[in-house]
This record gives C-alpha cells, sequence and structure tokens, in this order.
C-alpha cells in the first residue's frame, strides 16, 4: 500500500477568497515503511503575502515571486501522488480544501475523500483528553522536533510520517502477537495447554540440604513470611 504524507503552506485560511498554497510538501510510504522519495516545491501564489501568514511559515512574497505557478507545478504534483495513493495530513479537510480548490481553478479533477486519511482524527480517537497537534504528539511519542521553528511543509510532512507510524502502532507493532486486519483483530498464536506429567518427579534435595534450608529459615525469626509458609508445607497444607 502506497500512502503520501504531505503538508501544504499558504497565504490564509480560505482559497475561494484569494488565498493560495505557496508550499508543497510530500513524503513517500510504502507499506508503511518510508522510501526516502520525496516531493517538495514553493509556489508563487500570484499575490501579496499577509504578515499573519509570513509570521507563520516565514515565507516572503519577495522570495516566491520566481517561484513556479501552481499551474507550472500541478502535472508533477498529480504524478508523484499517483492514480491510487493515500493521501495523509494532519487536520486534513484543510490542505485538502487548498489542494483541490487548486485543481479546481485549472479544471483538474479534486481527489476524492475516500482518499484522504486525517491524522488528527486518528490522534482525537486515540488520545481524546489531547493536546493533538503536530508538536504535541511529536513531544508524545519523543519525536525530535527541534528544528520546526517555523512551520515547513516537508519538514512538517517528515515530522507527520513519524508521528503517523506511531499513531498505527510505532515501528515494532509487527513483533505483536496480535495484529490489526480490518475491523477485527486476529490472534496469530492460540493458546496451549500444558499436559500434565504421567509420573510426579522425585525430590532434588537431600536431606543435609533440606536442613540446611529450615537452619537458614529460623534464623530470620518467627514471624517472617519465609517461617509461615515452612510450617504451611510441613503441616501439608
Amino acid at each position: 500500500m502506497r500512502e503520501i504524507i504531505f503538508d501544504t503552506e499558504t497565504t490564509g485560511f480560505d482559497p475561494f477568497k484569494g488565498d493560495r498554497i505557496v508550499e508543497i510538501g510530500c513524503v513517500e510510504m510504502v507499506n508503511q515503511i518510508l522510501t526516502g522519495e520525496i516531493f517538495h516545491v514553493y509556489i508563487n501564489p500570484e499575490r501579496d503575502m499577509p504578515q499573519s501568514a509570513f509570521e507563520v511559515h516565514g515565507l516572503s512574497a519577495d522570495f516566491l515571486k520566481d517561484k513556479p505557478k501552481f499551474s507550472e507545478i500541478v502535472d508533477d504534483f498529480v504524478n508523484f501522488v499517483g492514480d491510487d495513493s493515500k493521501l495523509v495530513a494532519h487536520n486534513a479537510s484543510f490542505d485538502m480544501k487548498f489542494v483541490n480548490a487548486e485543481l479546481g481553478f485549472l479544471s483538474r479533477k479534486p481527489y476524492e475523500k475516500l482518499r484522504v486519511v486525517d491524522t488528527l482524527e486518528i490522534a482525537r480517537r486515540k488520545h481524546p483528553m489531547g493536546p493533538n497537534s503536530l508538536d504535541a504528539l511529536c513531544n508524545r511519542y519523543s519525536i525530535d522536533n527541534s528544528k520546526r521553528e517555523k512551520h515547513g511543509a516537508l519538514l512538517d510532512a517528515e515530522l507527520l510520517a513519524d508521528v503517523y507510524i506511531e499513531l498505527l502502532g510505532g515501528k515494532q507493532r509487527g513483533l505483536d502477537f496480535k495484529q490489526e486486519d480490518g475491523p477485527e483483530r486476529i490472534d496469530t498464536f492460540k493458546k496451549k495447554i500444558a499436559k500434565k506429567r504421567p509420573n510426579v518427579l522425585s525430590p532434588r534435595l537431600n536431606e543435609q540440604e533440606k536442613a540446611a534450608h529450615k537452619a537458614f529459615i529460623d534464623s530470620l525469626g518467627q514471624d517472617t513470611l519465609w517461617h509461615q509458609v515452612w510450617k504451611k508445607e510441613k503441616a501439608g497444607i
């Protein structure tokens, strides 16, 4: 199974009020293992950069003015995503709103909701008391996010990939005796019932060893647990 973990940076919150994507970062995962393949691009939004957005990601209009427009990178992006790969994002409704809007502006087919995995929804189910921001989940799972001074699409996608693996059960979940297979859990090991010995084993301690053990118990005092156990054994209790 191929999945694309991705993130976007934008000029604001609403693509239908003039906001645009300014950065896309994607990492490829196959069978929940990172392959090292990435897609990363800065995009000229063809508009100014609001100060509030600049403070989030640090991408200025001057920096972006010579970068390609979305129409110039759309084929590369669509080809990297592929025809049936899952799209994984944190608060995916935000990112997909922008991606599908950009595709729509170019009369391209939008991505269906069934192809989208929202890690925020997974985190809220798994950790209902929160917090479930990307930074909070990195801290919860001891993922190093010290380089995340500002939001960056590729760095955030890479961090999210590590978080996603942990949300699915962690890197060692393949060693579990039980594993997920659809809605039900399937036991891969069945409990075995131990058979009784046909003959009781003869004692391995000789009389000298038993006497030494009793002397040791007596040296601990009459009120010790060991002494109480020894008295019950002697009485056959």
